[in-house]
């Protein structure tokens, strides 16, 4: 296949005429044929392969570039980046790589375009289009990465179990590229993906959650997920989440597949517009309680009581084994759990304003992605409950609505401040303060007095009464 219509880009040509003048022969590699071919996907980032000196070439190349861009140097690796045109381009020389068993980290050797191909993980990254004069455009397939494209198959150029077992990080990058191509891995090599799980632990934690993460930003998640669980990496990464499997029945009650409705769940909130990795991290662990709260009652059937306070109890520990940040993402995900069934009591038209006014208070901006969550959080497939549950969170929506409109209660700073308390009775810092502004607080989440100053300092002055103070 000639693909020198699709190399029409100056950049193409610059680096081709570069290659010549230092004699060394160039191609386009990587995911960008990949996506090329897929033509639904824009790559930004080019990888150039050269037979010779990756920073060679990047020098020779900036020469022919206005402005004349920046080359950063990553001596470690022999690679050159630099970028023009709102593109990263990196060059690379071509080597082939050797491992020794207890590391990922290759012992790295000069080598030719055969052995670079060699190397790569699957077929589809094997595709080279060539930059030289003398076939320009031609693209070179070694390992038939084009039907593979075409089969949707995600297949290794060599041994399946010396790839995956080289370097482990393959086994995520396979699921990875599996969820977000929606590919199929070819059945020998998710074989040896399972055969070889456990080589995972010589992987550092930062790499295996990155690519996780890229599999929970993709649009259907689950894909990946059930990949990860089938594959048996799952129950390394994130056993919680396996634990959740199974249905279990007695006295002719059962409950739901926990982890099938988690799954379900990432899925729904994957749909929804601008939201973040951590929403997704929320959706993944909502439910990671029930495995611990779990009960039987005779004649009522299955419970999990609690298991929103459970699990938000849990999500430190992932977080610090997962080596993910501790500040206000893991608070986020906590409260986010703790909170995640809350909108769902307050359904109907029993529940009292206060009981909402608190629910805003308490969950101030976030109140918008918890509502998310509980709208993904539907799973029936009785098409009758599952609008008549929409239908309810949608009233409770509007009535928060309305009462916030009125009441001004989310991201709620009292009226009254300390400052203000110990001018009215002339007194020092003390615990009567605390005990006055929550009075304020709960009166006016009670909807016992006005959200403003006036009626605030009105109630603070009788409570200061009660405890002994006098307004001076």
């Amino acid at each position: 296949m000639n693909l020198s219509s699709v190399l029409h880009q100056k950049i193409f040509r610059i680096i081709s005429i570069s290659s010549q003048r230092i004699e060394q022969k160039s191609y386009v590699v990587g995911g960008y044929v990949r996506d090329i071919l897929i033509g639904e996907i824009e790559s930004k980032d080019l990888d150039i392969l050269t037979i010779g000196e990756g920073v060679r070439l990047a020098e020779e190349v900036s020469k022919y570039l206005i402005p004349s861009p920046i080359i950063r140097i990553f001596k470690r690796f022999g690679t050159a980046m630099l970028e023009y045109d709102n593109q990263k381009i990196e060059f690379v020389g071509s080597r082939k790589e050797s491992y020794s068993f207890s590391s990922r980290k290759p012992i790295i050797q000069f080598g030719s375009l055969q052995d670079d191909q060699n190397r790569r993980d699957f077929t589809i990254n094997t595709l080279a289009i060539s930059l030289n004069r003398n076939n320009y455009g031609k693209l070179i397939d070694p390992f038939g990465g084009v039907s593979d494209l075409k089969k949707k198959i995600l297949r290794t150029p060599l041994d399946a179990n010396l790839t995956y077992s080289d370097d482990p990080l393959r086994m995520m990058r396979a699921i990875r590229f599996a969820t977000q191509l929606q590919f199929k891995i070819e059945k020998h090599s998710f074989q040896s993906i399972q055969k070889n799980k456990n080589r995972i632990n010589i992987v550092s934690t930062e790499r295996i959650v990155e690519e996780f993460h890229k599999i929970l930003l993709s649009k259907k998640p689950s894909i990946g997920l059930l990949l990860l669980y089938k594959s048996g990496l799952l129950s390394i990464i994130l056993p919680e989440l396996v634990s959740l499997k199974g249905i279990e029945e007695k006295n002719g009650y059962k409950h739901k597949d926990n982890f099938y409705h988690t799954l379900q769940v990432v899925d729904n909130i994957s749909k929804e517009k601008n939201n973040s990795i951590w929403l997704r991290w929320v959706a993944l662990l909502h439910d990671i309680g029930k495995t611990y709260t779990k009960k039987f009652f005779s004649k009522i059937g299955w419970s999990f009581h609690s298991h929103e306070f459970v699990g938000s109890k849990m999500v430190p520990n992932i977080f610090k084994r997962l080596k993910l940040p501790k500040g206000s993402s893991m608070k986020y995900v906590q409260k986010m759990i703790q909170h995640s069934y809350r909108p769902i009591a307050l359904i109907g038209n029993n529940t009292s304003d206060s009981a909402i006014r608190r629910l805003l208070f308490e969950i101030g901006n976030d109140l918008e992605d918890l509502m998310k969550l509980c709208i993904a959080d539907i799973t029936t497939n009785n098409i009758e409950k599952k609008n008549q549950y929409q239908k309810n969170i949608y009233i409770l929506m509007e009535r928060i609505r309305k009462l916030e409109e009125k009441d001004r209660i989310q991201n709620w700073k009292s009226p009254i401040s300390g400052n203000d308390i110990m001018k009215a009775f002339q007194i020092d810092p003390c615990k009567e303060i605390g005990i006055i502004k929550n009075f304020v607080k709960d009166s006016i989440l009670e909807g016992k007095i006005s959200n403003n100053f006036h009626s605030a300092y009105f109630i603070m002055l009788k409570k200061g009464k009660e405890l002994g103070l006098k307004k001076k």
